[in-house]
């Protein structure tokens, strides 16, 4: 353990909550197991964290900065519908979103964080799937963005969390499914103006 003042404390306990919360879920994380897993006097989760919540809502939102920092880069390349659909599928994170989500049910500021958090993320995806249905000449009345945006995410998250519990009937199929929907749309695109990139 260390003593006195600790420098990269902050950072190791916000690292050992979201591994153990990964891990053990979200019900493991108390003051003694984080202080313990990161290797600090238990009551430094205090002096950094006035509560456990506190906590979770750093861990929370530096997960969710970097992620939104990962999707506004993705999205600038040439195929940014098959940028979102890998980032969606990426199967690293779906323990951690999922004891969040349970957790979110229980801690109204987590539950507010999550709802900040995924509004960013509709406002990305969507301005993404605008600026590939709209260079394709697709009829954004037929086909909003922000509904094409949410079935091609939210098919991907219907993977990963089916998968978590070791479901996947029909995953197969939804994977060709989408594989076939995002190769229409995967020609380079006209190069962008500053209006047009994702905030």
């Amino acid at each position: 353990m260390t003593g006195g003042k600790d420098p990269g404390a902050r950072l190791r306990l916000m690292e050992a909550t979201a591994r153990i919360i990964s891990e053990e879920g979200y019900a493991a994380a108390t003051s003694r197991r984080v202080a313990a897993a990161a290797g600090v006097r238990s009551a430094l989760v205090y002096y950094y964290f006035p509560t456990m919540d506190d906590l979770f809502v750093a861990v929370l939102r530096e997960g969710a900065e970097a992620a939104l920092d990962r999707m506004r880069a993705a999205i600038t390349a040439d195929d940014p519908l098959r940028a979102l659909w890998l980032i969606n599928t990426d199967t690293r994170f779906t323990q951690l979103n999922l004891e969040f989500m349970a957790l979110a049910n229980h801690r109204k500021a987590i539950g507010a964080e999550l709802k900040t958090y995924a509004e960013r993320v509709r406002d990305i995806e969507t301005a993404a799937v605008t600026l590939v249905l709209r260079a394709y000449g697709i009829d954004l009345q037929e086909f909003p963005p922000i509904v094409m945006s949410m079935l091609l995410t939210g098919a991907a998250r219907i993977l990963c969390n089916e998968g978590a519990v070791g479901m996947e009937q029909g995953h197969k199929e939804l994977r060709a499914f989408v594989e076939r929907f995002i190769s229409r749309f995967n020609a380079p695109l006209p190069p962008r103006s500053a209006a047009d990139r994702p905030a």
